[in-house]
């Protein structure tokens, strides 16, 4: 076969399987599409849930949120067909987690990104004795006292533990780990002055800082948070240029299905977030919609990857 015999045979290849994927799009979905989530009572389920019944109908297809324990949840997508009727919707663990142990799974591999759903920062908030009225003072304090205050966690390789080891190694302080088994727990122990610092969701703090029982110095995310008005983030506050630590929730499809099923699923998904009667809805939750395209998703994860591969590795944590 010549070289342009051979060009050509591409350029048809391409063509066919373009104008196929154009089609398929075009009639997806014909059938009930799925959703692996996680067990209810978390961020995960309660989105879909609520998401599942703006969609359906646009779709002309029932959405059905299947619950798993989060341990389980990506291997059961990764084992579906490649054909966008199985989807996933998890946090940052689920990126995260394999920066700290081996999974069955390969994010980047094995899952298409279809867009980022949720976003919430979490709130750096210190027992009322601390005293020092800023995050620059309370950095000022731990440098002059090396291991003098406690900070607490949800848990080994939590959003809370990672933001805390992030603080630190920008910073130099050294401040003690005190990891709890749940953020509620973590949460009454900052409350009683077991720990001094915590930097927890703001569904959690919330009522405690309304009541003064906490006091709140900043937002660990890249931007000023619509949930907490007026309360700087860590990087203003502090001067810490790129710290940024925020829960993300994103919905995936798994394996790599036609692009036009992506770009179906991201067009309905984007559009049932932006409603303000959901936007409100998920507010009144303590997170923040989002909804991006399937690239800016990706490119969120590449990105928080390679900055918590950092953390980990100069923190030195395993969860193996």
């Amino acid at each position: 076969m010549s070289l342009a015999h051979f060009v050509a045979r591409i350029i048809s290849i391409t063509l066919a399987v373009s104008a196929a994927n154009m089609v398929y799009g075009q009639i997806f979905p014909t059938r009930p599409v799925r959703v692996i989530a996680p067990l209810p009572g978390g961020t995960g389920d309660f989105a879909m849930r609520l998401v599942s019944q703006e969609i359906s109908g646009p779709l002309g297809q029932p959405v059905i949120v299947e619950n798993r324990p989060s341990s389980l949840t990506g291997e059961t997508a990764m084992k579906a067909q490649p054909d966008g009727y199985t989807l996933l919707i998890e946090g940052s663990s689920f990126w995260i987690t394999p920066l700290m142990q081996k999974t069955p799974y390969d994010v980047e591999l094995d899952f298409s990104p279809i867009t980022q759903m949720l976003m919430a920062p979490n709130i750096l908030v210190v027992h009322p004795s601390i005293t020092e009225g800023s995050l620059k003072d309370l950095i000022a304090l731990a440098k002059a006292k090396p291991g003098h205050l406690n900070y607490g966690s949800s848990g080994t390789g939590s959003s809370q533990h990672l933001g805390a080891e992030m603080l630190k190694s920008m910073t130099g302080i050294n401040m003690v780990h005190i990891p709890y088994k749940g953020i509620g727990p973590a949460v009454t122990g900052l409350i009683a002055g077991e720990v001094q610092v915590i930097s927890s969701s703001a569904a959690s703090v919330a009522p405690h800082i309304k009541s003064g029982k906490l006091r709140a110095l900043a937002v660990t995310g890249a931007r000023p948070s619509a949930l907490f008005p007026g309360l700087p983030t860590v990087e203003s506050a502090a001067g810490l240029p790129g710290y940024d630590v925020t829960t993300r929730t994103g919905l995936f499809a798994a394996g790599k299905p036609p692009r036009m099923v992506i770009n179906r699923l991201n067009q309905e998904i984007v559009r049932a977030l932006n409603k303000p009667e959901v936007r409100e809805k998920f507010l009144n939750q303590g997170v923040e919609t989002v909804g991006n395209s399937p690239e800016e998703f990706a490119a969120t994860i590449k990105s928080e990857i390679v900055r918590m591969r950092k953390v980990i590795n100069d923190a030195g944590i395993r969860l193996d």
